[in-house]
């Protein structure tokens, strides 16, 4: 996995190039010398993240705001706590 450093301003000239090397490993995108975002993969993402997402992330995408989404209560999910 290669890693690529590269200036906001090369990033703004040359976004097209920055996705090619992102291919490669993250690219990471400085701000007056300083890393301020990285560039990488959805493959790689997804690896990092494990590939699950959270269910706020699902409801949040466009296109949710009809659905209707109710979770019953468990009584499994509460216990009184044991001090001895």
């Amino acid at each position: 996995m290669t890693t690529t450093t590269i200036s906001s301003r090369e990033f703004n000239q040359s976004a097209s190039e920055a996705k090619r090397a992102a291919n490669d490993g993250p690219v990471f995108i400085t701000d007056r010398g300083k890393p301020a975002h990285v560039l990488m993969s959805i493959k790689l993402y997804e690896y990092l993240t494990g590939g699950r997402q959270k269910i706020a992330d699902l409801l949040a995408m466009p296109g949710t705001e009809d659905i209707e989404f109710e979770t019953p209560r468990s009584p499994e999910l509460a216990h009184p706590a044991e001090l001895s």
